[in-house]
């Protein structure tokens, strides 16, 4: 096997992959979209959304669009334009269960903050799913307590968010364990 990974635009023939990867990792919580839902939100920001492969296999992906901050996707409806923000939000980051634990979600997580700290992002927000909110708040975001708990999202969510650090602010990105925001597969499947 070809052990060569690579983090590489988004492209059509992902799809079927990527929607079967959403589905494993969000039916069990009643949280997977569905195929339309997540290509429209990737067709907002197609720069800051990103397949993961590890030689020739999709094993992953990450889709974040501009957010006006203390917002979030509503997970019943697609996306139909882009929202001019400084905030960047991570709707989803997923690595396929038989990958994880390899630094593949800290590879996908430390992109996504390079690619939006070049776009001009000042923050990175996630809504914390499935009870993940200690964990992404080891890898710096902070809770926002004040924000509305988003309907569709699940029992145990927490509106996230941390600021993108200046170039050569800050120490690498943890490895990721596996839990999850709707905004990061990591609804577990970070690894």
């Amino acid at each position: 096997m070809n052990d060569e990974v690579r983090i590489r635009r988004i492209c059509e023939r992902d799809w079927d992959g990527i929607a079967a990867l959403e589905s494993r990792a969000y039916t069990g919580l009643g949280l997977s979209e569905g195929r339309v839902a997540l290509q429209s939100r990737a067709r907002v920001s197609p720069g800051t959304c990103r397949a993961l492969e590890v030689g020739p296999r999709l094993v992953g992906y990450v889709l974040a669009l501009p957010y006006p901050m203390y917002r979030y996707p509503d997970l019943a409806r697609p996306e139909q334009v882009a929202f001019p923000s400084s905030n960047l939000h991570l709707h989803d980051l997923v690595i396929a269960e038989s990958f994880r634990r390899r630094g593949l979600g800290r590879r996908l997580l430390r992109h996504l903050t390079t690619s939006a700290r070049a776009r001009g992002y000042e923050r990175i927000s996630l809504v914390a799913v499935g009870g993940s909110a200690t964990y992404w708040s080891a890898r710096g975001f902070t809770a926002h307590q004040e924000v509305v708990r988003p309907d569709g999202y699940g029992p145990d969510v927490v509106y996230m968010s941390r600021a993108v650090p200046s170039r050569g602010a800050g120490t690498p990105e943890p490895e990721p364990a596996g839990v999850s925001p709707r905004g990061s597969s990591s609804r577990e499947e970070l690894g």
